[in-house]
């Protein structure tokens, strides 16, 4: 029951196959193998799972739901109505445009594997959820899935329970959710250069509110524009020196949507996205700060910024 209830937006949106099954046969009985979910990663903001689908693949993509582990214990479970809000789901079934893991899209063959990020899935596309925003730091997630049925076959059975976990914030910088949610916390400037092109405060807020929709270059502005900001709020850059010197440089002078209309193919932005990712995320660099921000600067890292 919760399956259909909360797949339900996707059977609308593809009216044809609800016309078609009033005249299909009724589904086999045998179900599609399940798939196996590990805990790949974890950061202040995110845990990656590594999807790896079964003997029959998931060629219609797979189902994903989690909920914080502290309500799935006061609850004593999974919640028995779909639509309780701490009950969340995400169904991947499209092509992904960042945390792609070597595979081109959800539709693996038998033991193919691929990556899906919750917490960072604002920027992602091939995905339908009810949750595009961070998680909250040091809190524990339970998770669960399964492989999408058709006409043919049923759903593949819910994977075992999964337990995951954010870490703990500890250091000096602050992920792009907090940035992009605080921004009475922002350090001073005028103007900041992305490129070559520099944006006020009003516009790389509204650069940050963007969705991708798979372009490499607000991907990767996202992830460049919250490096700087953490720099310039005193975070110790060193570690990504060299690469937001290469981002800026893969940027140049592309005008970052909504402001202007550039675009760039994630395949090229990647490798840089994912590096300030992590340093944004404390995984690399002097870590993640918590919730307060210092508000102090060097005259080094003012000009890693103004160059």
């Amino acid at each position: 029951m919760t399956r259909l209830v909360r797949c339900v937006a996707v059977l609308f949106a593809t009216a044809g196959l609800l016309a078609a099954s009033a005249v299909t046969p009724a589904r086999a009985q045998n179900p599609y193998d399940s798939p196996t979910f590990q805990v790949s990663r974890s950061a202040p903001s995110y845990v990656a799972l590594h999807v790896t689908a079964g003997p029959s693949g998931t060629p219609n993509g797979f189902y994903v739901e989690w909920m914080y582990k502290s309500v799935f214990d006061a609850l004593g479970g999974w919640p028995d109505d779909p639509y309780d809000p701490s009950l969340y789901y995400c169904i991947f079934d499209g092509m992904p445009s960042w945390h792609v893991g070597g595979i081109a899209g959800y539709q693996l063959g038998a033991g193919e594997s691929i990556n899906v990020v919750l917490g960072e899935l604002r920027d992602e596309t091939g995905v339908t959820t009810d949750y595009v925003d961070e998680l909250s730091a040091s809190q524990a997630v339970v998770v669960r899935g399964y492989a999408v049925g058709d006409a043919t076959h049923p759903d593949s059975p819910f994977t075992p329970n999964l337990l995951g976990a954010t870490t703990a914030g500890n250091g000096c910088t602050f992920t792009l959710g907090y940035w992009k949610n605080h921004a009475s916390a922002w350090p001073s400037f005028a103007t900041l250069t992305i490129g070559t092109v520099a944006y006020t405060k009003a516009q790389l807020l509204s650069i940050l509110g963007t969705p991708s929709g798979g372009n490499g270059l607000i991907i990767l502005a996202h992830q460049l524009i919250t490096a700087k900001l953490n720099i310039l709020n005193g975070a110790d850059g060193s570690a990504v020196s060299a690469t937001i010197v290469n981002a800026d440089n893969l940027i140049g002078g592309l005008v970052c949507p909504p402001i202007g209309a550039g675009f760039l193919n994630p395949a090229l932005t990647n490798a840089d996205t994912n590096t300030l990712d992590d340093y944004n995320n404390g995984l690399t660099g002097p870590g993640h700060c918590g919730s307060t921000p210092t508000r102090h600067s060097t005259w080094g890292a003012i000009k890693t910024l103004y160059r």
